[in-house]
């Protein structure tokens, strides 16, 4: 059930009840509310020094609801100083409300929601600031998340990722792949890229258009490079571009695989990874001013740069050794 405000008979009860000495858990119970709630509300609206009173808290409760909660955070002039000077740091909202919290766990005038955080950085573009420049999407506005139907055509014969050896998750092995394109500005073309779930190294090739014969063409022409058994599985997501796999499957020594519609984080090594091709080049860049010798210089630095998760090896380190 959705969460329901406290009104003023419930406060006139706890009036007292509270104040004659009941327990909160007492209080809670005859209220069928948790004894939480009725702690939160104690303490936000029972003045220092004196007893709770229901009419004040009410006031005090209503007047605090006119007032948006991002707004009240504002307030606290270290906290969003100190969230400000994170996000020009280039901290994701997320990563700065965690770790508030993780460093001030008894302080909650020191913590604040990651929406919050949205909040801020939408209030400041609509007075003119730049500070979304500063996340990692530049979004000027919170993006409002809709849940679709499967509205994409099923790829004829595709074989679902379920199933997909249970293997392949372990991430124990060399040879699992998983494959995506990157598109450029509107008409100047695409990236092919691979990489591999374990060793995180990846390969790449820029292609003109999204055919699903210039991705079959691209990905036989870099495969050619890589040793037969480490030609395991490809999981590839559900675009057009991908309809001819079986093609690919007699080319290759791959099983392909498909993730299931709208679930981009069954491929998320891949999808990690063209984000930090994106480092380099942005979304709508003009592909047709990109080489794919430069594609190359970009593909060279992320798999020789070590990686935390790989114990700070590097992707080519583990993928050739």
């Amino acid at each position: 059930m959705p969460y329901e405000h406290l009104n003023s008979f419930e406060r006139k009860a706890i009036y007292y009840r509270f104040n004659s000495g009941e327990s909160c858990r007492s209080i809670g119970k005859l209220l069928n509310r948790h004894h939480t709630t009725i702690m939160r509300e104690v303490k936000r609206n029972k003045p220092p020094y004196y007893d709770y009173f229901d009419e004040a808290a009410h006031e005090k409760a209503m007047a605090r609801r006119k007032v948006a909660r991002h707004a009240r955070k504002r307030n606290n002039k270290a906290l969003y100083e100190l969230v400000l000077s994170k996000i020009v740091m280039g901290w994701s909202p997320d990563a700065i409300a965690g770790r508030l919290k993780k460093d001030n766990p008894s302080d909650e005038l020191m913590h604040v929601s990651h929406e919050t955080i949205y909040q801020w950085v939408i209030k400041d573009f609509k007075a003119g600031g730049e500070l979304y420049k500063d996340l990692a999407k530049r979004h000027k506005k919170r993006r409002k998340q809709r849940k679709y139907g499967d509205l994409r055509g099923q790829i004829k014969n595709r074989v679902s990722i379920s199933e997909r050896p249970k293997i392949v998750e372990d991430r124990s092995r060399i040879g699992d792949w998983e494959g995506d394109l990157i598109e450029g500005k509107k008409g100047s073309g695409f990236f092919v890229t691979h990489v591999d779930r374990s060793s995180r190294y990846l390969i790449a090739q820029k292609i003109e258009t999204k055919q699903a014969e210039s991705f079959n063409t691209a990905t036989v022409e870099m495969f050619k490079e890589i040793p037969e058994h480490k030609q395991l599985t490809l999981t590839l997501d559900n675009g057009k571009e991908f309809s001819k796999f079986k093609a690919l499957e007699e080319e290759l020594d791959f099983i392909i695989y498909f993730a299931d519609p709208y679930c981009s984080w069954q491929r998320g090594t891949n999808e990690h990874t063209n984000g930090l091709i994106r480092r380099y080049f942005p979304k709508k860049t003009d592909f047709s001013t990109i080489t794919n010798e430069q594609l190359q210089e970009v593909v060279m630095k992320i798999n020789t740069r070590p990686r935390k998760i790989l114990n700070y090896q590097t992707a080519e380190e583990v993928f050739i050794n």
